[in-house]
């Protein structure tokens, strides 16, 4: 309870928490300078809002020489620590991992229903995206659906980046987040492929049949996990 009033009043602050939001979606490290140029503050108020942040383990920071001489610059990113509010408690956590230790000990036709259910929740996001702008034609060009896919995906909190290619027979994107990361460190096979095909549930919905392909995955070490999705003609 300590530490839920902590990063409530850390967060209660309206600047701090832009600026919290800010390096969410960067997916870069950040300088007190960046923050400070970005927000329009003077650079020590920039440094106590990250000292705030860093205070309650929303950040962490590391002091590296930038290769410019001068003094070594102090970066900030986000933590890996998992930042949860819920009033009573709840450990859905702890539900995630129970429910697919429980899909495990059914075998392959466990497996086989998690990626199916994975792929279904996947065209339930889109399907919610577009009721939520129901003056959408029912013939939704390239770019309405393309911007579909982004507006699905942030909300779904994977920090996502898009682009495609002028033929717009291929979409490119990386995300920065896994809503499952926690769950997938113990089960990353089965985690990652569900998650793949939730993804293809979602590219589906609006373009048909795609191929989807894994490029990247943060947990083999990479920065993020990227895909390229190829539309079929």
């Amino acid at each position: 309870m300590e530490q839920t009033l902590k990063i409530t009043s850390v967060l209660s602050d309206p600047t701090r928490y832009y600026i919290y939001q800010y390096i969410t979606k960067r997916h870069k490290d950040v300088t007190v300078q960046e923050i400070a140029d970005n927000f329009d503050i003077h650079p020590n108020v920039a440094r106590l809002h990250l000292s705030k942040l860093e205070d309650v383990n929303m950040l962490i920071s590391e002091t590296k020489k930038t290769g410019k001489g001068g003094r070594p610059s102090r970066l900030y990113r986000l933590s890996d620590e998992v930042i949860q509010l819920h009033f009573p408690f709840r450990d859905y956590q702890l539900l995630s991992k129970i429910a697919m230790t429980t899909m495990m000990s059914l075998g392959e036709a466990g497996k086989k229903a998690l990626y199916m259910t994975g792929k279904r929740f996947g065209e339930e996001l889109i399907e919610q995206e577009i009721s939520r702008h129901s003056h959408m034609s029912a013939e939704m060009t390239f770019e309405h659906k393309l911007n579909s896919i982004k507006n699905a995906a942030t909300l779904a909190g994977f920090y996502p980046e898009f682009e495609s290619n002028s033929e717009k027979t291929k979409i490119y994107f990386q995300i920065f987040n896994c809503p499952f990361k926690e769950v997938a460190m113990e089960h990353t096979e089965t985690v990652c492929n569900m998650h793949y095909e939730f993804l293809r549930g979602m590219f589906e919905s609006l373009f048909g049949e795609i191929e989807l392909i894994e490029k990247e995955n943060m947990f083999t070490g990479c920065d993020s996990c990227s895909y390229q999705a190829v539309i079929a003609q």
